[in-house]
């Protein structure tokens, strides 16, 4: 299995073993491809994600290993998306090798395929649940911010159960019903409980995606901020 995302200190063991781990079986095509757009746009906010510290590897975080990934639909009507390689956490300004495109998901199955010189994030099932809701969804961001995934509930921001891991097919299950339900309705963000740290947004622009991350990460400053005051 390949080592990516972070593990959870605070997990039991049990779950622990389980982080930081492709969980979905991948059948991957080593071999290049090209984006049918550039990918300028996007590599700038993951590399903008980098240097606020919600996506990248530290050795005081996660056992080191490396967290956060983003991807964009490949085109307008598309199944199909760009995502950024397992282990490229600590690269700063990634290049075109270090995406790769999910040709097929099925999050049901638990199984994705995929091609290029490096392999997707172990969120990439979560990420093809999330272009599954809508046509007008083209960008997904999955960073690691402690501040937005604490303030969950002063935010009163969707989330998923706290008994629910990363990148499973019961991740993908409670992504699909919180749209399901309607708590998605006025939200194009939500945390994941289950997932130290995880908070995942998206929109019709990797910018405005991004931008929902920042306005949230203001907001939850601004709360611990306030009560760190009184």
């Amino acid at each position: 299995m390949d080592i990516v995302s972070c593990s959870n200190n605070h997990q039991p063991d049990k779950m622990r073993e389980q982080e930081g781990v492709i969980k979905y079986r991948l059948d991957h095509r080593q071999q290049s491809f090209n984006p049918a757009s550039p990918l300028t746009g996007l590599n700038a906010w993951r590399t903008v994600f980098f240097r606020l510290g919600l996506i990248g590897q530290c050795v005081d975080r996660y056992d080191n290993i490396g967290f956060g990934n983003i991807s964009q639909r490949l085109e307008p009507g598309s199944h199909q998306f760009i995502v950024s390689g397992t282990q490229t956490g600590h690269i700063e300004q990634l290049k075109p090798e270090h995406y790769c495109l999910v040709v097929k998901a099925e999050p049901e199955k638990n199984r994705i395929q995929s091609l290029g010189l490096c392999k997707p994030s172990s969120e990439s099932l979560t990420h093809a649940c999330i272009y599954a809701r809508s046509p007008a969804i083209q960008a997904v961001i999955h960073v690691h911010s402690p501040e937005i995934w604490r303030q969950t509930q002063a935010l009163n921001l969707p989330h998923t159960p706290p008994d629910i891991p990363y990148g499973t097919v019961e991740m993908a299950i409670a992504v699909k019903q919180l749209f399901q339900s309607g708590n998605m309705r006025h939200a194009s963000i939500f945390t994941m409980l289950g997932h130290e740290d995880g908070v995942v947004s998206f929109g019709n622009t990797p910018q405005s995606a991004a931008w929902e991350l920042i306005k949230q990460l203001s907001l939850a400053i601004g709360i611990e901020q306030q009560s760190n005051n009184e």
